[in-house]
């Protein structure tokens, strides 16, 4: 009973909250923690829907994110490029600070859509050699802009190992983005 007053009290708040959807799109610098491969430029897009709650506001998301790294096998010397591409599904807690600034943070999961490894003129789109999800968490800053647009800058920090080739490494991605409130 205790549960049900609770759900029904959550509904009633979140009914009476503000609430808009939007979509976001950026550039991400992407690579794997420990390792001394160079950054992978790529970009990011998706939607979010955030409910505003005064102080807080709660904004689970949607989107496409290219990851990966670059840079120079040791043994060989061949140029290495390895493209991730990755549904993120975050679920953020945003601080307004300001009427223009926010901090925020919060969980994310992400799950492998597809993969393109190429070293020298080999290449391999196998998923077998990575794990399949990631389990993060993102940190970040917003500005709130006129006419509905935000930008922010994030750090997506991977908690979980991708077990990549069988080594213990996880996904570190920057990313900035231009985000526009569609409905209100």
């Amino acid at each position: 009973m205790k549960k049900l007053f609770s759900l029904i009290l959550f509904i009633g708040f979140i009914s009476t909250a503000h609430a808009q959807f939007g979509a976001r799109a950026g550039l991400n610098s992407s690579n794997f923690s420990d390792t001394n491969f160079s950054n992978k430029q790529g970009f990011h897009l998706g939607a979010y829907y955030r409910i505003q709650l005064g102080v807080i506001d709660i904004e689970p998301g949607l989107q496409y994110s290219k990851k990966g790294y670059k840079g120079t096998e040791d043994i060989s010397g061949i140029e290495v490029n390895e493209r991730l591409n990755y549904i993120d599904v975050p679920v953020l807690v945003r601080f307004n600070l300001l009427e223009a600034v926010n901090i925020f943070g919060g969980p994310q999961a992400s799950v492998l859509a597809s993969r393109k490894y190429e070293l020298g003129s080999t290449t391999s789109s196998s998923t077998d050699v990575i794990r399949g999800y990631d389990i993060g968490a993102v940190l970040g800053v917003g500005i709130n802009l006129p006419l509905g647009f935000n930008v922010q800058a994030s750090y997506d920090l991977g908690l979980t190992s991708l077990n990549y080739l069988n080594t213990d490494v996880k996904n570190r991605v920057f990313k900035v983005s231009l985000g526009i409130d569609i409905l209100k």
